[in-house]
């Protein structure tokens, strides 16, 4: 196998071998956050092959013991004084896009942590191979952030209203559950997850069919677990279907409250130590999501990310990621701290949109494909 990177200690490793491609997520102690340098070589590596005829086949994969974490929290906390995250954030939405739209049959073999904007390196892939060590969610409201990087596409189209539950709550599924929601394809035993990418490498075909046919000789039929959230989804669809937050409580505060539904309470508790803002930025999102196209969601969060990390309504980002990763006390202070001091105006003045030059350039059909990159935006001339 070649290796295309001069370091092996490069944040991205781009390998090849015959028909076959391998982009390594290579941060293992940071657990495969994503970083400026990720987002960069990571589209470096997807056009390149996406462009090339040799190229049939696309594996992702995480070093060490997590697919990845998602954006790294510590970079957007230093960068919190100016715009310096502008690029890392336009560029992941812009490869959001291609990830989702890439031309080349794609595999993710995920052992291991997968949240965020990890996570949308994984749901979008025609093959997602999760094993008995993936853990998912998509916690991001819990650190004053919103449900980003396509999460209110994925997210609005999940079976009924679990998609709200898992971004408001930032509940964890296991790979059962993945499977079932229709976040990941296939469930293959950790133990057989090198034995299933050598056959991947081997096998010098894109071809759909044939690539499904490999991973299904190693992969078991899984059901979600009897306790499972899944098997839970009348009384999520009953309470994630209310129109407001505070409605969603309180009717998830009624069900808490009915024998068998011991599983709310630390649910619950979780739902109200998330940034009040960022719930109503996070469900507004996703209630819009699931009457947009891919790329109005990706516009519309790349919009949402800049406002609250430029604190057009608060800081609450920077004070989740405090409490969180930086002094690491668990105990954050909102602004407001409750739901109801949160002014709707507020809200919309994190949705109004951007000058026309100013939003994300999604391409607009193949012949463009690749245009719109950062390099090309106001934003790069007007820092040059």
């Amino acid at each position: 196998m070649a290796e295309q990177q001069a370091s092996p200690d490069e944040v991205v490793l781009g390998q090849e071998a015959g028909g076959a491609r391998v982009i390594t997520l290579n941060r293992p102690r940071q657990l495969n956050g994503i970083s400026d340098r990720v987002v960069y070589l990571l589209a470096q590596f997807l056009e390149k092959w996406e462009k090339d005829d040799n190229a049939k086949l696309v594996i992702f994969k995480g070093a060490g013991r997590a697919f990845s974490a998602g954006g790294d929290l510590k970079m957007f906390y230093e960068g919190r004084s100016d715009d310096s995250c502008l690029e890392v954030v336009y560029r992941m939405y812009w490869l959001c896009y291609h990830i989702h739209t890439y031309k080349k049959t794609t595999v993710a073999l995920v052992n291991g942590l997968v949240m965020g904007g990890g996570a949308a390196m994984v749901a979008p892939l025609k093959f997602a191979v999760v094993t008995e060590k993936t853990i998912f969610a998509t916690p991001e409201a819990s650190v004053g952030l919103h449900t980003d990087c396509s999460f209110s596409y994925i997210h609005s189209r999940l079976p009924g209203y679990l998609g709200e539950y898992l971004a408001l709550t930032g509940a964890r599924l296991n790979a059962k559950e993945m499977i079932s929601a229709g976040l990941a394809t296939h469930f293959v035993s950790s133990e057989k997850l090198e034995e299933l990418e050598k056959r991947l490498l081997n096998l010098d075909s894109g071809d759909e069919s044939t690539v499904r046919a490999v991973i299904e000789e190693f992969s078991t039929d899984v059901q979600p677990d009897e306790d499972s959230v899944l098997n839970k989804l009348s009384t999520i669809n009953k309470c994630f279907s209310a129109e407001t937050v505070e409605d969603i409580i309180k009717a998830f505060e009624s069900e808490a409250s009915t024998g068998g539904n011991q599983w709310i309470a630390p649910v619950l508790k979780g739902l109200r130590r998330s940034s009040p803002t960022a719930l109503k930025i996070t469900l507004r999102s996703i209630r819009e999501g699931r009457k947009q196209s891919l790329p109005e969601c990706l516009t519309k969060e790349f919009r949402l990310t800049m406002n609250i990390l430029r604190s057009v309504v608060n800081g609450d980002v920077y004070e989740g990621i405090r409490a969180l990763s930086i002094d690491k006390d668990n105990a954050p202070k909102w602004n407001p701290a409750t739901l109801e001091e949160v002014k709707n105006e507020d809200i919309d003045r994190v949705f109004q949109p951007f000058s026309p030059e100013q939003e994300l350039q999604v391409p607009s059909d193949d012949s463009n494909r690749w245009s719109g990159t950062y390099e090309n935006t106001v934003y790069a001339k007007a820092s040059q």
